[in-house]
């Protein structure tokens, strides 16, 4: 009976344990959720400056003949399509780097920012996008501040939380590994038994009991 008890005592106290450390197994598989919602954010980088360079390609004069301007015939100084390979590069490099080799340190990210950051500045300065329109502030400006935002996410965001996470996995690792030390083995009846007085005990038990009962003269 005791042994069942002090079993199913530690079955319950270890199964909360070994089901966090299973989950936490898991996701260093696949991927955890806050580096999936990086990988969303860069995929959305990508997807939202397409966009643009899309909108941009068909207000000023359709997408055929805007096309064969900006990318047949590409100049530096008026062209958008720079722009929008800056965002093919950096959504190619930060998924490869942090969703298929799953780096846990920030030199990608920082590659990345600083090439965006450094040909954007030049690209503004140098070219005649400001005197295109709307979308000749739109483009570097988004760019350059997806660029940033993918910065934060990684640096403030995923890295410590993921940091967080094993340095809990291992607290708990480490206290299932002394959990067999902490629940003690079943009471057996031998650490109950205590041995029959001796009859010489007894006797001068007795002896003091009658000597008590004499009455004093």
């Amino acid at each position: 009976m005791d042994s069942q008890c002090s079993s199913s005592v530690g079955n319950i106290n270890s199964t909360p344990i070994s089901a966090r450390i299973e989950s936490y197994e898991g996701e260093k598989k696949c991927i955890s959720d806050v580096r999936r919602t990086f990988c969303l954010f860069v995929t959305f980088d990508l997807l939202f400056v397409t966009l643009l360079w899309i909108i941009e390609l068909n207000v000023n004069g359709g997408i055929q003949e805007q096309l064969r301007k900006e990318v047949l015939e590409y100049d530096y100084h008026q062209s958008f399509f720079d722009i929008f390979l800056l965002a093919v590069f950096r959504f190619a490099a930060l998924i490869l780097a942090y969703a298929v080799c799953k780096l846990r340190h920030w030199w990608a990210i920082a590659i990345t920012t600083t090439i965006t950051t450094g040909f954007l500045i030049v690209k503004v300065v140098v070219s005649k996008l400001l005197s295109q329109g709307a979308f000749g502030y739109l483009l570097p400006i988004l760019s350059f501040i997806l660029a940033w935002i993918e910065t934060w996410l990684l640096d403030f965001k995923v890295l410590p939380q993921e940091a967080g996470d094993e340095i809990r996995y291992l607290s708990v690792q480490n206290a299932l590994d002394r959990e067999p030390l902490l629940y003690p083995g079943p009471v057996s009846e031998g650490q109950f038994y205590s041995p029959p007085e001796s009859m010489a005990d007894s006797d001068e038990d007795l002896d003091d009991k009658h000597d008590l009962e004499k009455p004093i003269v």
